[in-house]
């Protein structure tokens, strides 16, 4: 009962169930009607025709009064009069029926257009943001957001259309009841501000019963996406029961915020809605009725307030109706501009940068270096790797070896000293040729949904089918392609799961060594890899490393005894370094690691 309370009022003082400030509100619906901005010409074709029905809307009922009132209440109208109205009348409707078509079909399709492009624009900037971000997001949020989020877009959208509908309604037919009689249409104004009294209190308890709603989803959604990508890790250590309590109770708590929002609908909208509509007859006979005692009041303005009134709460109804999908565009649109406006961005080159890399010899200069700007994970890191030599990083987890490639790799801005290649700054070299010339090669490899020839070549049409060949020949990966049934149009599914660790790290060797790169970075490549596979890796890596800068991160020692220098890190600082030889014969850190690997692969 306590973690129950506990976690209610950890609910209750979450961000995301605060309310969004008016002025913040003002800001998220601007901001939807700019990223609407490649629809603008289509949104105001239907808006204009909007406008067009609104006004026929409030003219109809306003001349079949006069004709009710006049020509049906006197004897000698004929029967001529009477058809060619109703034929005038008639054909007003069949036009007025054929702008709200092309009136709803240019809204729906703007929206359309505005929401791909909407998530478009959302996922370019996802890739412009740096690693930094992806390592405070949870992936599922970011779907929830990319996806979700944006679906609400196109409600938001829709709901603004009846919006304007609403308003505009309530203006021209005002306008029409007072031509008509302007006490009884003066007195039906205290609609106005019961009505804007009751959206501004929906408006301002609603909206963080959304925000905790979306949040839940968020959870939700990031529980399930955790879920499946662990499923054998949640398998192997029979975590099924703890991941299914998990899992089902915040689903619970997601639909006990979808049925407070329900609770908050049916309370405030439609029983308000009706109470006005009935209200409103009520006075319309009233005060109609009054008159009747001093004057005969005609059938035509009775019919005609009645219509005018239904036709104010119409749209009034439908934009009640749907203050939820308004409440929800609110909390999504400003989650989705909590993407935009991050400016976690990936470490930016200087301007005009545009030196290239000719031989690959890199140099670090005393280089700090912190993920969060407060912790140094490195701390004045030197070195220099000449070009064609191959250094090696060492240490025990957290030491700063994969700190070491994020800064080389400009995946992490570093924060003091300077990294080189070929002499130049690392901010002054071109991206897309840094990008070109800098293999990277990781401990997991990631392949896509596809085939083998796709996942060398990284859809990058400039590259042959004959170049993939050469390349998958470069590292041993010909052998074990030439093996499978559809050789390399072999599909691929998701993850790689039909491959092995062994097969998934050679095509990976085979898509870095395409692009013939002169820096070579290997992050732990054989980590994951069994000691009969390592053998054929140890060959492709050699062939690899020929003539090519190397800096690799090594866990299995023995792998990097030709190493031309080897770094020895501890808590982010070289503590050693010299080539395996010289280090062993130290008999320093390096040589008790060495040490202490051999025994535990003599024991096994």
């Amino acid at each position: 009962m306590a973690e129950e309370n506990a976690s209610e009022t950890q609910a209750k003082n979450s961000v995301w169930a605060q309310s969004i400030k008016v002025h913040d509100q003002m800001a998220v619906v601007w901001r939807l009607i700019k990223l609407a901005r490649p629809s603008y010409l289509m949104f105001a074709g239907a808006i204009l025709f909007a406008g067009i029905t609104i006004i026929f809307d409030g003219y109809l009922p306003f001349i079949l009064q006069n004709f009710m009132n006049k020509q049906l209440n006197d004897a000698s109208t004929s029967v001529k009069a009477i058809v060619s109205f109703a034929l005038i009348f008639g054909a007003i409707r069949i036009f007025s029926a054929l702008l709200l078509y092309f009136q709803n079909f240019w809204y729906t399709q703007a929206s359309e257009v505005a929401l791909n492009n909407v998530r478009k624009k959302l996922y370019r900037k996802l890739h412009s943001l740096g690693m930094r971000y992806f390592d405070q997001v949870p992936g599922g949020a970011l779907v929830t957001r990319v996806m979700n989020d944006t679906e609400s877009f196109f409600d938001f959208w829709q709901l603004f259309l009846s919006l304007i509908y609403a308003i505009f309604s309530i203006i021209s037919i005002y306008i029409f009841m007072y031509f008509s009689n302007s006490g009884l249409s003066l007195g039906l104004l205290f609609i106005v501000p019961v009505t804007v009294f009751t959206i501004w209190i929906y408006q301002k308890y609603s909206s963080a019963v959304y925000r905790n709603m979306r949040s839940k989803l968020s959870a939700l959604n990031a529980k399930l996406a955790e879920s499946i990508n662990g499923i054998e890790t949640i398998q192997n250590f029979h975590q099924e029961d703890r991941m299914k309590h998990e899992f089902a109770d915040i689903n619970q708590e997601y639909f006990n915020a979808r049925f407070r929002m329900v609770q908050m609908d049916s309370r405030l909208l439609g029983p308000m809605n009706q109470l006005l509509l009935g209200m409103s007859t009520v006075f319309i006979l009233w005060f109609l009725g009054n008159q009747s005692f001093s004057s005969a009041v005609a059938g035509g303005t009775i019919y005609a307030f009645t219509n005018w009134i239904e036709n104010i709460f119409n749209p009034l109804n439908n934009v009640q109706q749907n203050l939820s999908t308004f409440q929800d565009g609110m909390v999504s649109g400003y989650r989705a501009g909590k993407i935009l406006d991050d400016i976690t961005y990936e470490p930016a080159q200087n301007d005009g940068a545009d030196e290239k890399i000719t031989e690959g010899k890199i140099e670090f200069k005393h280089v700090d270096f912190s993920y969060d700007g407060k912790t140094t994970i490195l701390h004045d890191l030197s070195f220099t790797a000449e070009p064609g030599q191959t250094i090696a990083l060492v240490g025990h987890t957290g030491s700063g070896k994969s700190s070491t490639i994020n800064a080389l790799m400009r995946f992490y801005e570093f924060q003091k000293g300077q990294i080189l290649i070929d002499g130049h700054d690392i901010r002054d070299l071109d991206p897309v040729d840094f990008r070109r010339k800098m293999g990277l090669v990781l401990q997991d490899s990631f392949m896509f949904y596809g085939d083998i020839n796709s996942n060398i070549r990284m859809y990058d049409q400039s590259i042959t089918d004959q170049q993939i060949k050469e390349a998958a020949k470069f590292v041993d990966a010909d052998k074990f392609i030439d093996s499978l049934p559809k050789t390399y149009e072999t599909p691929v599914l998701e993850g790689g799961s039909s491959l092995s660790a062994g097969q998934k790290q050679l095509i990976s060797f085979a898509r870095t060594i395409v692009r013939d790169p002169k820096v070579l970075i290997l992050d732990e490549a054989t980590a994951n890899i069994d000691t009969q596979t390592e053998a054929a890796i140890q060959n492709a890596l050699k062939h690899m490393r020929s003539n090519r800068t190397t800096i690799a991160i090594a866990h299995r020692l023995s792998t990097i005894k030709d190493a031309d220098l080897i770094l020895v890190l501890d808590k982010g600082s070289v503590v050693e370094r010299g080539t395996h030889r010289q280090l062993l014969a130290k008999k320093g850190y390096y040589y008790d690691l060495y040490k202490m690997q051999s025994m535990e692969n003599a024991g096994k």
